[in-house]
């Protein structure tokens, strides 16, 4: 559940951890500063000016936790506004940086790529969990620009894999031989969110791409 949070600057929590942390806050060293000037000996008075120079010292070191907390209530509320934004995509069709693919165990899955250039050879490699090959296809020719393999979930020999996480790769090769990198892409539907680490990351079936790299979404 992800819930609300109010960007305010808390003083009061500022003033009890500078208390925490220097035994005293603002409060109670001008308390302390009234006591003495009402007990000083008046044939030997205190220095007034030391007191306000270590008044207005403490002063500063207050408005540093003032500052401190409403930072942390800044970062605290933006947090809240990105997992908000993460929860916007549960439902949507989403195109993102990655090499991952779910299988669900009966329905094929399109594996996307793009590369800069045509290339006149290309061949897609599918490993499993365990990073092992479970199934290696001949593209033939592909044009520059985004391109797709339709995947039926089965490996080389045929036999139906079961459902879970798999990821891909493309070696492609230009006219003149020279190796071409492809990018690769994550696509599917998002059907879940994970807020556990620092970043969210959009869950599709057994696969997850973080929010950020997201480049694109449908309907």
């Amino acid at each position: 559940m992800v819930s609300t949070v109010t960007a305010t600057t808390d003083t009061t929590a500022a003033s009890a951890a500078m208390k925490k942390s220097l035994g005293m806050n603002k409060d109670d060293f001008m308390k302390l500063f009234i006591a003495q000037l009402q007990y000083q000996d008046p044939l030997k008075p205190q220095d007034p000016s030391a007191m306000l120079d270590q008044l207005s010292q403490l002063s500063l070191v207050e408005q540093s936790y003032n500052s401190n907390t409403s930072l942390n209530n800044l970062l605290a509320a933006q947090n809240n506004a990105i997992s908000l934004t993460a929860v916007s995509f549960i439902g949507k069709d989403v195109k993102a940086n990655g090499n991952s693919a779910t299988f669900d165990g009966s329905t094929s899955t399109s594996l996307e790529f793009s590369l800069p250039l045509s290339a006149s050879s290309a061949q897609i490699s599918i490993l499993d969990g365990a990073g092992r090959t479970v199934r290696t296809a001949t593209l033939g020719s592909c044009n520059a620009g985004d391109n797709s393999f339709t995947w039926d979930g089965r490996d080389s020999s045929g036999a139906l894999l079961p459902a879970g996480a798999y990821t891909f790769g493309i070696a492609a090769t230009a006219a003149n031989g020279a190796s071409i990198s492809a990018t690769t892409y994550t696509t599917g539907r998002i059907d879940g969110i994970d807020l556990s680490g620092t970043t969210p990351r959009l869950t599709i079936g057994a696969s997850s791409v973080a929010l950020g790299d997201v480049i694109g979404m449908g309907v």
